[in-house]
C-alpha cells in the first residue's frame, strides 16, 4: 500500500509540475482577453478535454508505439529525463518553456485546441512524462496514472474558469515563485529519470 501511495504522489507531482495548472493561468487570461465569461469557460472545457484525450491515447497505446518503432525503455527514459530536466531548468530561470509554447501566439477560433491544449497542456513534456510512468507498468499502475492525470485536468479546468479570481488572490509575483518551485521539482524528476535510464542501459 505504501508503494502505491508513493507511486501516486510521484505521478501527481510530475503531472502537476509539467502542466502548471496555476502557472499557466496568466497565459489563459492573455489568450482569452476580451472574451465573455461564457466563451472563456467553453474554451477551457474544450482545451482540457482535448488535452486529456491526447495524453490518454499515448498512455494506452504507448507500449505499442515502442513495439512498432523498436524503441527501448532505457533510451526513452534517458531522452525523457533530459527533456523534463530542460523544462525545469527553463522554469527556474523564469522563462516560458519553448517546449510548451510557440512564439507569437495569436488568438483565433481554434485557440482551445492550439495553442492552449497543444502544446501548452498536452505538449511533448506532458506526453513524455505520461509514457515514462506506463511504458513498463502493469494495468493497475496504468489506471492510477490515468485517474491522476484526469484529476490534474480537473484542477486545470477549475483554475482556468476562476483564473481572474485566483490572480487577484495570489498575485502575479507569487506565480513566479510557484513556477520556480515547479521547475525545481521537474529538474529533480528529470535527473531521476535520466539516472534510471542509464542504469537500465548499462545494467548497473
Amino acid at each position: 500500500m505504501e508503494n502505491i501511495w508513493r507511486y501516486s504522489l510521484t505521478v501527481f507531482m510530475a503531472f502537476f509540475a509539467i502542466m502548471n495548472p496555476f502557472v499557466n493561468i496568466p497565459i489563459f487570461i492573455q489568450l482569452t482577453e476580451g472574451l465573455e465569461e461564457k466563451e472563456k469557460k467553453a474554451i477551457s472545457k474544450t482545451a482540457n478535454i482535448v488535452a486529456f484525450i491526447i495524453v490518454l491515447a499515448f498512455i494506452v497505446v504507448g507500449k505499442y508505439i515502442f513495439q512498432i518503432f523498436g524503441l527501448t525503455i532505457p533510451a526513452f527514459k534517458i531522452f525523457g529525463g533530459i527533456l523534463i530536466f530542460y523544462i525545469g531548468f527553463e522554469m527556474l530561470q523564469s522563462k516560458k518553456s519553448s517546449i510548451h509554447l510557440q512564439n507569437n501566439e495569436t488568438f483565433d477560433d481554434s485557440i482551445a485546441i492550439s495553442p492552449l491544449a497543444i502544446p501548452i497542456m498536452a505538449g511533448p513534456g506532458t506526453i513524455v512524462t505520461a509514457m515514462n510512468f506506463v511504458v513498463n507498468a502493469n494495468l493497475f499502475h496504468v489506471l492510477i496514472t490515468i485517474l491522476i492525470f484526469a484529476f490534474i485536468i480537473f484542477i486545470t479546468y477549475v483554475a482556468y474558469n476562476y483564473s481572474s479570481y485566483i490572480v487577484k488572490i495570489i498575485g502575479n509575483k507569487n506565480f513566479v515563485i510557484i513556477g520556480k518551485i515547479m521547475g525545481l521539482i521537474l529538474g529533480v524528476l528529470g535527473a531521476n529519470m535520466l539516472i534510471e535510464g542509464i542504469k537500465l542501459a548499462f545494467n548497473v
